[in-house]
């Protein structure tokens, strides 16, 4: 949202102070000089008191000041100025000159949505989106987020082609959804271009066309949405709706990835680990896959862990590399399961624990990961954590066999030889 800054009301404040405009220092003195300009010439006009709020909110003119914003939009708001009600709210919301505080910003979006203002109807139906300050009901806040939308508010149309694609508090309907997306994203809103250029990619609601997917998310990219860069970097590795580019996939991934896009920095470190865009640089790989790791991305934990594993961009750590396998395996990565299920088996990194060896190779093998199942098979067969039981061992290898590793096909074939001896 946008806020008002000061035009024509504030040029008897210019008559007073002829250099208010071109003084750079502010002070309290210009803070008093304007309020005896607006006390003097227009005491208690709603408008006028939205101005002096939005100047103060903005830092137009005078020096930025939250508190001094939310003094002079509550007395125009208190005279019913759906603008200043709106930007009172919105204050409220987001704890900038007041106590945050929902219920109030509730009260004065409603105020405000109610005399049809555009802005406070999306900020009242982001409310019960979210349930802040009121119960959540997707259902009202459709209600909303469409009377604000057929006003052409950019936002909210994006907001309700989102219910609409979600199925929240309408039917669910991707063409609905799309026409929504489209309203706002030629109005030039990022979120709903990016949004047009999913359905696009997965073809829902729309004929499924790779080139306006690519379209759409490169308008949003070039506005600076990481989400948008990063589907720009997908689409130029995989070569959808655009010639297949891995410099081009590494300029997008290392936008987002700039901007802390977790999974942009996890494709750009695998970009440097193969060497495809950029020259090949394990150390590259670390730092890039280590800033995904750490915001919980389990895919970068992983192969981070099989960089220190293998002492490829850090040095070798074992330890660490059980560290990364364990936050990945917790997260439900099957080859994460695995690979730690083999450091406790090996006791590197950890103590040798055999027990708790067959414990993440089972999770694993439950996914129908073959390497676990093949890990699964060789405890049993030898006994190790569990009770040998042959049976168990040549069904796990079996599994695994089918699922393609070969280590399983060899060890089976041998159990079935010595059985038939």
């Amino acid at each position: 949202m946008q806020l008002r800054l000061l035009n024509l009301s504030l040029a008897v404040l210019v008559f007073l102070t002829p250099n208010l405009f071109l003084t750079p220092a502010y002070s309290f003195s210009l803070i008093n000089t304007i309020r005896a300009a607006i006390q003097a010439n227009v005491q208690g006009d709603p408008h006028s008191q939205f101005q002096l709020g939005s100047a103060f909110a903005t830092g137009e003119y005078v020096p930025q000041s939250y508190i001094e914003a939310a003094k002079w939009y509550r007395l125009s708001a208190e005279q019913g100025y759906a603008l200043a009600q709106n930007n009172l709210g919105r204050l409220y919301q987001f704890g900038q000159g007041v106590p945050q505080d929902y219920v109030e910003a509730a009260k004065w979006y409603k105020l405000s949505a109610e005399q049809g203002h555009f802005r406070a109807q999306n900020n009242f139906g982001v409310l019960y989106h979210f349930g802040q300050g009121i119960p959540q009901d997707y259902v009202e806040a459709a209600k909303w987020y469409r009377l604000a939308a057929l006003q052409g508010n950019a936002t909210a149309q994006n907001n309700l082609g989102g219910l609409y694609q979600r199925g929240q508090g309408v039917p669910q309907d991707y063409v609905e959804a799309a026409t929504w997306y489209q309203h706002a994203a030629e109005a030039g809103n990022y979120l709903a271009q990016n949004n047009l250029g999913i359905l696009y990619l997965e073809g829902q609601g729309v004929q499924q066309d790779h080139i306006e997917a690519a379209k759409w998310f490169r308008l949003a990219a070039e506005q600076g949405n990481p989400n948008a860069q990063y589907n720009m970097g997908i689409l130029y590795q995989e070569g959808k709706g655009v010639l297949l580019d891995y410099v081009k996939a590494a300029k997008w991934y290392r936008l987002a990835a700039e901007q802390g896009y977790a999974d942009a920095q996890y494709n750009l470190g695998g970009l440097y680990q193969r060497g495809q865009g950029l020259p090949q640089d394990y150390a590259e790989t670390a730092k890039w896959l280590k800033l995904a790791a750490e915001q919980g991305n389990p895919n970068a934990q992983y192969n981070l862990g099989l960089l220190y594993r293998d002492g490829q961009g850090v040095s070798q750590d074992y330890t660490e590399a059980a560290n990364w396998y364990r936050h990945a395996a917790e997260q439900g990565i099957p080859n994460a399961q695995n690979s730690l299920g083999v450091l406790y088996y090996l006791g590197k990194g950890l103590p040798q624990d055999y027990a708790k060896a067959v414990k993440w190779f089972r999770l694993a093998a439950e996914q129908d990961y073959a390497d676990a199942q093949n890990n699964l098979g060789t405890v049993y067969h030898k006994g190790l954590g569990v009770t040998q039981d042959y049976s168990q061992a040549e069904r796990w290898y079996r599994k695994a066999a089918d699922n393609g590793n070969d280590i399983a096909k060899r060890r089976l074939e041998d159990m079935n030889g010595l059985q038939q001896d």
